[in-house]
């Protein structure tokens, strides 16, 4: 079987793939190059840079195309189009524990960066010019951390922020048991109280606008390394040129070049109250290795036996219409008459079918039956025992 590594490879993990049967390519494809070569691949592996759209994935699947899974390394899925994945039954999976420590320090690296304002300071005595009392700076120790957004991410740079003496305060849509953040009821108590927020909430939509700035301290520090979208830029540019906020550290942009050595500029360049840097969150040699090692042993364990762990398009219960709706992954062996059997054993067990998806995978099949009946251990006993029936998970 064939993957293609849009957005690169390191040699580690393109190693490990190639010890396991798999042809590895790592040369990067434009949108027309995907769109004409996609069909041939098994499995398309991307970081951030590749868009997986609609497009690229009916390219893919239709007209004896052969993609059966896209991989995503590191957490934010919103360059994959996850509805239309899930229609024409790519599987989409996801490798989020390698990034998350280098996000977490570069998170951490940019809040010190601008209580200092290390790289205005680099810059100025770089072009020759001594300035001191210009760039007088704070201490985080003693300062009081926001964190919005307390996964991984969140939780990781957390406990790094307590090390050095901060207070850290958290908002989450779920808290999490264990944490290393004291929740506060709402996010705007969090704006309110903060000295340094940053965000690590992914989406798309603008979580910061001239709304949350206002609420902020005129003393308190911005730091966005999660997604660009998640602030209102022309809102934010005002709250920097007019005091309403101290300053800000931005690591992702609503737009961002798609290649290396291409220009870059927004107008808060203009500022000398934010520092930036290139989306270099997960950009180590570490995490790389780490992400990279993940998603290659993520991709195996689902084109060889079938494993649907770490999937984020297809998951054990979602709502659709109103009506909740569960999965089942059937992986079986390749003969006639299984979806016969299938539909039998599930009517006679009284769950109703939504709808179903099957890909090949390396030796055999993996059928996907989305359910409103919530399967139970005897509806699994009884797909398992199905004569060519290899594994069944809910």
């Amino acid at each position: 079987m064939r993957i293609l590594a849009n957005d690169g490879l390191v040699e580690q993990a393109a190693d490990y793939l190639r010890k396991e049967g798999f042809s590895v390519e790592t040369e990067k494809r434009d949108t027309e190059d995907l769109l004409g070569e996609i069909g041939g691949y098994d499995a398309l592996l991307v970081r951030s840079a590749t868009k997986v759209t609609r497009e690229v994935l009916e390219a893919g699947t239709r007209n004896g195309g052969k993609l059966k899974i896209v991989g995503r390394g590191g957490v934010g899925t919103d360059n994959i189009d996850l509805e239309a994945a899930k229609e024409l039954g790519v599987i989409v999976k996801f490798a989020p524990n390698g990034n998350t420590n280098a996000t977490a320090e570069h998170a951490l690296g940019l809040m010190f960066a601008i209580a200092r304002r290390v790289p205005l300071a680099h810059e100025t005595l770089k072009n020759g010019v001594w300035h001191k009392k210009r760039f007088v700076g704070v201490e985080l120790q003693g300062k009081t951390l926001g964190v919005i957004g307390c996964g991984r991410i969140g939780q990781s740079l957390a406990g790094k922020a307590r090390g050095i003496g901060m207070k850290v305060i958290g908002y989450d849509v779920y808290h999490a048991i264990d944490t290393k953040c004291e929740y506060v009821d709402s996010m705007d108590d969090l704006l309110r109280q903060s000295d340094f927020i940053s965000l690590h909430t992914g989406g798309k939509d603008a979580i910061i606008t001239a709304r949350e700035l206002a609420l902020m301290k005129p003393t308190a520090y911005l730091v966005n390394a999660s997604r660009g979208n998640n602030v209102d830029i022309d809102a934010l540019h005002h709250a920097l040129s007019t005091g309403i906020i101290a300053g800000a550290a931005l690591d992702c942009y609503p737009s961002e070049p798609k290649r290396e050595g291409e220009p870059f500029q927004t107008k808060l360049h203009e500022l000398d109250n934010v520092v930036f840097s290139a989306h270099l969150g997960a950009s180590t040699k570490n995490a790389g290795i780490r992400t990279g090692m993940e998603i290659a042993e993520v991709v195996t364990r689902y084109l060889r036996r079938g494993d649907f762990g770490n999937s984020v398009n297809v998951g054990e219960t979602v709502e659709q219409e109103g009506q909740a709706i569960y999965t089942i992954f059937i992986t079986h062996e390749d003969k006639p008459g299984m979806f016969g059997k299938f539909g039998t054993a599930l009517g006679e067990m009284g769950v109703n079918i939504r709808e179903n998806n099957s890909r090949k995978l390396a030796e055999s099949v993996q059928t996907v039956y989305i359910v409103h009946t919530k399967p139970d251990k005897a509806v699994v006993e009884r797909i398992a025992a199905i004569d060519g029936v290899i594994r069944v998970a809910v």
